[in-house]
């Protein structure tokens, strides 16, 4: 058959460890037999970060400005061990806290949902989608150890050179720590009206969740633009869409979710998108069966898996040991940015192909072949369980039967 043609070039984001070993795997086996693939390349791998001082990092950031839609493997943040193993010159921050500072996007994350893998949380019957803000709080923070006997204060200089100053703590009888995390509120509005925008296109009623209650400035400014873009912007749209807005505080909205059946959209902060999208993945089955997507407010894509590096499965991979790690959520991120791409650029053929190919992994899923983590549990007969390659290979042959 003649491969699938792509007017525009995806980005593609190179990560590290068994996801960088599946996703070559998966381009191998799944895309590049069908489609004439376009990407312009960038190794976000952890050397490769470190031998451009994480330039390359800026670099694919803008150059997923200028395509609009981007494919992300998972990429390693280091801490100290990494710092050792690696031979780093500096504790690079997370990849992905500075593309979306740069791209200033809200990553939307859900469940995959197939015959067989039942929520963790009986009453959870439908998708839950976490809505996360995708700049600053922790992961732009500023932090220090701090000696005994010093004083730590808060101190903010304005244009005119004028200082404002508060008193955030004076040690006394033990060394410590703090940490400074900013935001601006352009951003937390972008964030607002993406969180809007996609809850009208879906159809779904959304939460949003701070702690405005303890955090009276920093917590209450998210409550507050929320609130205001809310009901000047979208109160009459949500209401000719029979959906709703609903806030609460952060400890309130987990308890009511854990009641829910799900079936909306969860608007958190960064950090507690971060937790909560991992815990609602685990919920619902699988990290690896968690889609994620950061939409910018000038309509770029990013698309990625929720998870990690599978770093205990790249060692056993190193040891020429054999592995079943789960591909599906990378499977995914390479069927969104294409899907993205073929709507963008009016090439419908590539928008069918992305379909074909999440049916084709979903279907596999449901014949019961599938990777050791989601067979521990499935609930269907006749299960097999197949290692990283072969299951790649019962998706190719579903696939082959269809395109």
């Amino acid at each position: 058959m003649a491969k699938i043609q792509m007017k525009t070039p995806l980005v593609e984001m190179d990560g590290d460890e068994m996801t960088r070993v599946i996703w070559k795997m998966i381009k191998d086996k799944l895309l590049l037999p069908y489609i004439d693939l376009k990407t312009e390349y960038y190794d976000l791998g952890l050397v490769k970060r470190n031998e451009t001082n994480d330039q390359i990092t800026i670099d694919s950031a803008n150059a997923t400005k200028k395509y609009g839609v981007a494919v992300k493997c998972a990429t390693i943040t280091p801490n100290a061990q990494r710092m050792t193993e690696y031979n780093l010159k500096e504790m690079w921050k997370s990849p992905n806290g500075t593309i979306r500072a740069i791209l200033d996007g809200t990553v939307f994350r859900a469940p995959i949902i197939v015959k067989g893998i039942n929520s963790l949380i009986p009453t959870w019957t439908k998708p839950i989608t976490i809505a996360r803000h995708a700049y600053g709080d922790v992961y732009k923070n500023s932090e220090m150890k701090v000696k005994d006997g010093s004083k730590a204060e808060l101190v903010v200089t304005d244009k005119d050179g004028n200082e404002t100053r508060q008193l955030i703590h004076e040690f006394k009888g033990s060394d410590g720590i703090i940490q400074g995390l900013h935001n601006i509120n352009e951003s937390i509005a972008s964030f607002a009206r993406s969180c809007f925008n996609f809850a009208l296109d879906t159809k779904q009623t959304i939460w949003f969740a701070t702690k405005d209650t303890i955090s009276k400035q920093y917590d209450h400014t998210f409550k507050d633009i929320f609130a205001e873009i809310f009901e000047t912007e979208y109160k009459t749209k949500f209401a000719e869409a029979g959906i709703e807005y609903f806030y609460t505080l952060i400890d309130d909205a987990v308890a009511r979710v854990i009641r829910s059946e799900g079936g909306y959209i969860w608007a958190c902060k960064n950090y507690d998108g971060d937790v909560m999208s991992d815990m609602v993945a685990t919920a619902f089955g699988s990290l690896g069966m968690m889609t994620s997507v950061l939409v910018s407010p000038s309509g770029v894509y990013e698309y990625e898996a929720a998870h990690g590096t599978v770093t205990r499965h790249y060692y056993k991979h190193l040891k020429g040991e054999e592995t079943s790690t789960n591909s599906v959520a990378t499977i995914f991120a390479w069927t969104g940015a294409l899907k993205k791409r073929g709507e963008l650029d009016g090439t419908p053929e590539l928008t069918e192909f992305a379909k074909k190919l999440e049916a084709a992994t979903i279907k596999t899923i449901e014949d019961g072949v599938m990777t050791g983590d989601l067979y521990v549990l499935s609930t269907l007969p006749g299960k097999r369980k197949v290692n990283t390659e072969q299951f790649l290979d019962e998706i190719n042959e579903r696939l082959k039967a269809t395109v």
